[in-house]
Parts: structure tokens; C-alpha cells; sequence
């Protein structure tokens, strides 16, 4: 039953995210708003809503450990593993100018989290400093790029094909909505009580299968862009997933409710995910990630899971 459980909240986060951005894309363009502000605010948050609920949840009922495990091990996957998988289908190659405002974001972001976490709470007034943080980098990044339409999107990729019509953009979104209300309760659900059973921490079971599957949209937009050989829409993907992450997901949650901090994630898994990005950020201004850097990519990553217990 737990893993029916788990299966279901994976479905039903899966299905509803795409929903729900479908139908936000079909009401904002019928609202007229620009393609890079949809792609800015409506795409970035809606892709990222499936882990805002789960850690939102887990957060509401106490169980810190999978809030805080579900964006940290998000973002550790969405380099070494989705990265890794990318570069395996198709070498990543990007122009030289290509995310270096994005990715020195992503490394303040992931620092800034050092001394949040040495305070062992995150609470409401780091949460606001952290989704500020957010929103300045949105408004910044949308008056940089209003002159450049074609930019890639805050959130990595090309807008999804939007609903048509009004009503039914709204359908959509109710439906994703609510998809994603009870995906995040039976994930939650399911995975507490498998910790339980098999004695594992519910810091890991969040930091590995929460965290992977929260990371599914992203995971499958990377693959898509991959087999496209579209590099810098694979990468985007990753580098706005994880600012969104750590300023929106963990800011709004930590605003909706304080969470503590388990000293493992400030000795162990936040540098891993340090060091993670910062791998990324040099790989980056090499041009290229090839098939063998994703085979380490990749072994890194089991790596990183056999040890997270």
C-alpha cells in the first residue's frame, strides 16, 4: 500500500504540474502578458509547484527532515544525475556568455544556505530573504533580457502548447491544482511510512526518492532538449530549477511554516550540493560536458545516495 501510495503522489505530482502550467500559459497569453514574463514567472513556478507542496506539506505536519531533503536532494540531482543522463544522450556544448549570470546566482543561492542552516532553523525571516531574493532576480533578469525575446526561459525551455480557451485553461489548472494537492499528500504519506518500515532516516528517503521525484519534469524537459541537441535549453533547465528551489521553494515554505534544520544537512548534504554547483559553474565555462563527464556525473551520484544514509 505504501508504495501504491508513493506511486500515485509521483502520477499525480507528474500530471498535475503539467496541467497546471498548460492552463496558467493559455490564461496568461489570453491576458496578453509578454512570452518572457510567462516564461519567467508562469513556467518557472509552475514547473517548481510539485516540489513547493511536497515541502510545503511535510513542513505543515513536522516532518522537516523530508521538506528540507526534498529541494536539497532536488538540487544534487538535477546536476549529477539529470546533467549526467543529458550529457550521456547528447554532449552539452554552450556559448561562452551562455547562464553565467544564471549560474552565479545558483552558486549565491546554494551559499547564502550556509549560515541559514548554522542557525539550525530555517525561519520566517530567512524564508523572506531568500524569496525577495527571488523576485529581484526575476525583475533583473526580465529587464536585461526584454529585448532579447528569443532568450531562453528563467525555467529552461520552450513554452509548453497552452490550453485553448479561457474555461478550459482554467479546467486545467483546477485539475493540476488538485493533482498536485493529494500527489504531494500520498508522496508524503507513502514515504514517511517507508522510512519507517525499513528504518531508514526520512532524511534520506526526502533527499533520494522525493527529491528525484519532485525533479521528474525537469528530468524529462532535459532528456526531450537532449535528444533535440538543444544544449543551452537542457542546462537552463537545470541552473533556473535550482534557483527557483532554493529562493522559491524553501523562502515560501520557511514563510508558511519555520522549519529546523538537521545538523546532517549543514555538514553533509548542503556542501555536497555546493560543491555539486560549483562543478556545474566550471563545466560550464569549459563549453562542453561530454559522455564521460556524465558517466562521472553519474557514478557520483550513486555514490552520493549509497552514502546519504
Amino acid at each position: 500500500m505504501e508504495y501504491l501510495m508513493l506511486l500515485a503522489g509521483l502520477a499525480g505530482l507528474f500530471f498535475g504540474g503539467e496541467a497546471l502550467v498548460r492552463g496558467s500559459v493559455g490564461i496568461a497569453q489570453r491576458l496578453a502578458m509578454p512570452p518572457l514574463l510567462i516564461g519567467l514567472t508562469v513556467v518557472g513556478f509552475g514547473t517548481s509547484t510539485p516540489e513547493l507542496l511536497v515541502s510545503v506539506d511535510a513542513a505543515l505536519r513536522g516532518v522537516s527532515d523530508i521538506a528540507l531533503g526534498n529541494v536539497v536532494g532536488s538540487n544534487i540531482a538535477n546536476i549529477l544525475l539529470i546533467v549526467g543522463v543529458s550529457a550521456l544522450v547528447w554532449p552539452i556544448r554552450v556559448s561562452g556568455d551562455t547562464l553565467k549570470r544564471d549560474t552565479a546566482v545558483m552558486m549565491a543561492a546554494a551559499i547564502i544556505l550556509v549560515p541559514i542552516f548554522a542557525f539550525g532553523m530555517m525561519g520566517r525571516v530567512a524564508g523572506g530573504i531568500l524569496f525577495a531574493s527571488l523576485v529581484a532576480y526575476l525583475v533583473f533578469a526580465y529587464r536585461q533580457s526584454r529585448n532579447a525575446p528569443n532568450a531562453p526561459l528563467a525555467d529552461g525551455g520552450d513554452l509548453p502548447v497552452p490550453a485553448r480557451g479561457l474555461w478550459l485553461s482554467l479546467i486545467w489548472v483546477i485539475g493540476g491544482l488538485v493533482a498536485l494537492m493529494f500527489g504531494a499528500r500520498f508522496m508524503v504519506d507513502g514515504a514517511v511510512t517507508i522510512a519507517r518500515t525499513f528504518g531508514v532516516s526520512e532524511a534520506f528517503i526526502g533527499l533520494t526518492v522525493v527529491a528525484v521525484g519532485t525533479s521528474l519534469p525537469e528530468l524529462a524537459t532535459s532528456l526531450i532538449a537532449a535528444l533535440r541537441k538543444q544544449s543551452e535549453i537542457a542546462i537552463g533547465n537545470i541552473v533556473g530549477s535550482n534557483i527557483f528551489n532554493i529562493l522559491g521553494i524553501l523562502g515560501l515554505t520557511a514563510i508558511i511554516a519555520p522549519i529546523p534544520v538537521a545538523s546532517r544537512f549543514l555538514t553533509f548534504d548542503l556542501p555536497i550540493m555546493i560543491a555539486a554547483s560549483l562543478v556545474l559553474t566550471l563545466l560550464l565555462r569549459r563549453q562542453t560536458v561530454g559522455r564521460g563527464i556524465g558517466i562521472v556525473m553519474l557514478v557520483a551520484y550513486a555514490g552520493y545516495v549509497l552514502t546519504a544514509q
